[in-house]
């Protein structure tokens, strides 16, 4: 393997590498399926893909060539990456036998530095248009141009966006119905409502839910003076909405602590039934509180770790509860840790199927973590404690709460 590394230190140390992608793994069981490696700046951001989940870490520039070659030996088979200029191509043979290609990219017509930057980003809303809810909270100005002081607000807008992306591409062309759970001023609401009428051409009903009446009567009014006739505001608690129609998509996005497990529950229980889950969790004060474990103290005897220990672990069982409900699910990186610790986006998509070890495999993960830490998690009590879900078994048998005898 030498040579292997040899080799990947000469192609970042010959090239201004600004991609990279490992893939084809050796065997189905490796914990990775897909890793990849971006420049940002003076360091890499690497992603490694999970089936359901998403893991970063950033590399500076001077170890990024080892760390590649280390996750690459880890058990996969081929390598690409880019510069300007080449593409770059390791393959690995099963008897570990290296291959190196490289090949010239085609010479493209030269841009300024601002040009090429945004070429890349190539983001859904796209600058130059006037976008009349960015204009109106100051991420463009009138002439469609981003505030240099939004720009991390329009990148966050448009990561929004493409995490949703993927899952409506099946409602090209028919009606989506869509309930966002503690809206509050609902800016991205507006966007995503903007989104698919007027980009994605779809037909979107958006009802916006939230307990401030003063909040809801502004987002009425600004609905009314953008001409968006398929989105409404309405006052209401979260936990006792009862949905008018059918539910193709459920956002949460910032609702208070359990708030979200409400909204989650909502959107999962038999009556609705909801395809589309998109949530980002804030305030996360309710296992911060219950936290408790003689075995793994060493998670709660200092309080920024325990903080933000209990904060991930109330994501993790969301995540895992809705395996349990039918869904598959992922957690996210919604925007760059820098800018928030909130920054954890979770995406549950109904399954066709699910079989009944999957779920089990999924509340037993719960189980055992709450039973170590003491967590009796709202989410838990709402979903396994409580009424019957519809269709988490291919419809045909219910789903019983845990230790319930047949």
């Amino acid at each position: 393997m030498e040579n292997l590394l040899d080799a990947i230190l000469n192609m970042f140390k010959s090239d201004e590498i600004r991609k990279v992608v490992i893939s084809k793994p050796s065997a189905k069981s490796l914990e990775y399926k897909k890793i990849s490696a971006e420049k940002k700046g003076t360091y890499y951001q690497i992603a490694k893909f999970t089936e359901t989940q998403v893991f970063h870490e950033n590399v500076g520039e001077g170890e990024v060539a080892e760390r590649v070659y280390q996750l690459l030996a880890s058990g996969f088979k081929q390598l690409n990456a880019w510069s300007d200029r080449f593409e770059h191509m390791i393959l690995l043979s099963k008897k570990g036998q290296s291959t190196f290609k490289k090949k010239a990219l085609k010479e493209q017509t030269p841009v300024s530095i601002d040009a090429k930057h945004n070429r890349e980003k190539n983001y859904l809303i796209k600058e130059g248009k006037p976008v009349e809810p960015l204009v109106d909270m100051g991420v463009l100005t009138p002439d469609g141009r981003v505030v240099k002081a939004m720009y991390d607000k329009y990148k966050q807008i448009n990561r929004f966006l493409e995490i949703i992306d993927d899952e409506v591409v099946a409602f090209q062309g028919k009606d989506i119905k869509i309930i966002d759970f503690g809206c509050g001023k609902s800016y991205l609401t507006f966007i995503l409502y903007y989104y698919l009428t007027e980009i994605r051409k779809i037909p979107a009903t958006i009802i916006g839910l939230d307990l401030k009446a003063d909040v809801i009567e502004k987002c009425n009014a600004a609905a009314r003076k953008y001409g968006y006739t398929g989105l409404r505001f309405e006052v209401g608690d979260i936990s006792q909405f009862e949905a008018s129609l059918p539910v193709d998509m459920v956002i949460t996005l910032h609702a208070c602590d359990t708030a979200t497990d409400f909204a989650l529950y909502n959107a999962i229980k038999w009556d609705w039934d909801a395809e589309m889950i998109f949530s980002v969790p804030c305030c996360q004060h309710e296992l911060n509180k219950q936290i408790h474990t003689d075995n793994l103290s060493l998670f709660t005897r200092y309080g920024i770790i325990k903080e933000r220990f209990s904060a991930l672990a109330t994501d993790a069982i969301r995540a895992n509860l809705l395996e349990y409900a039918g869904y598959k699910t992922q957690l996210l990186e919604f925007v760059d840790f820098a800018h928030t610790p909130k920054n954890i986006l979770i995406r549950a998509v109904k399954r066709k199927s699910t079989s009944d070890s999957v779920r089990e495999k999924a509340l037993q993960e719960v189980e055992d973590v709450m039973r170590e830490f003491n967590f009796n998690p709202t989410l838990y009590s709402l979903v396994v404690g409580g009424e019957t879900l519809k269709g988490l078994v291919d419809g045909n048998c219910c789903v019983r709460a845990p230790h319930e005898k047949d």
